[in-house]
């Protein structure tokens, strides 16, 4: 499957971003889906994961209850709505694609979009 991700942008802090992710190729109902992201100088991190079917989610601490995953399988498309921004959400944030429901694990997923840049100013 491949993943292209959009929407990302400079925004000010307290504000809110919608990512999108678009799949194409192999079914992407068939994959359990994951936001990581990444900022100068640090390790890719986890953000937020979906089953496949969008009925359960899993988010890193630092972002639960300011952003949201979902999809839609009949869009072939993975959201993050992200909410409140804070400028240590600053960050190039990446989609991904695996088969280990709501893993945090980097290894854990196959396939993965560029990124999109996210820039939260204070």
């Amino acid at each position: 499957v491949q993943l292209q991700a959009f929407g990302g942008g400079l925004v000010q802090a307290g504000g809110s971003l919608r990512l999108s992710c678009a799949a194409s190729g192999r079914s992407f109902s068939n994959y359990d889906m994951g936001w990581f992201r990444q900022a100068p100088g640090k390790e890719r991190e986890f953000v937020a994961a979906i089953t496949w079917s969008g009925i359960s989610t899993h988010y890193a601490d630092s972002v639960k209850g300011r952003f949201t995953i979902s999809r839609d399988n009949a869009k072939n498309t993975l959201y993050l709505q992200m909410n409140s921004l804070k400028p240590e959400d600053t960050a190039g944030y990446y989609c991904a694609a695996g088969t280990r429901s709501l893993s945090s694990r980097l290894r854990d997923y196959n396939y993965w979009g560029q990124g999109t840049q996210v820039t939260v100013s204070s």
